[in-house]
């Protein structure tokens, strides 16, 4: 069986992160699943949904490294043929991706004690971002 539910969240920009595991943990309690597999999806091309150990240092770190391999003021040809400021927003959500799997059984995620799904804004401005939860399994 396959089940699909469809959420927001609201970011304020760049490298603002949220933590959708308690989220993604409750579309599974609720669901009629035993045991398959969990994807939570952004939709759009500027977000990404990764684990991280979700704390201010982890999440710095992340930033600080993103900054280094694609730095907001770099020099993108996005830039010149849209006329926006995003091309580094592009670029890291092409290097990190919109999805995660993650299994699950007995109704409960697997996950590691300090690993938690969070939603990565990259865009250089605040966005609701929709994203779906889908569940396969049985």
């Amino acid at each position: 069986m396959i089940t699909t539910t469809r959420h927001h969240v609201q970011t304020t920009g760049q490298g603002d992160v949220h933590d959708i595991t308690a989220l993604v943990a409750r579309v599974v309690t609720e669901s009629d699943l035993s045991s398959g597999l969990a994807t939570a999806s952004v939709v759009g091309s500027t977000a990404v949904v990764t684990t991280i150990e979700f704390e201010p240092g982890a999440v710095a770190d992340l930033n600080r490294l993103l900054d280094r391999l694609a730095p907001r003021d770099g020099d993108y040809a996005h830039h010149a043929r849209w006329g926006d400021d995003n091309g580094s927003s592009h670029v890291r959500a092409a290097l990190m991706g919109p999805s995660l799997t993650i299994p699950f059984e007995r109704g409960e995620l697997l996950l590691g004690t300090w690993q938690q799904i969070v939603l990565l804004e990259c865009d250089t401005r605040p966005r609701r971002r929709p994203f779906v939860v889908q569940l396969m399994g049985e």
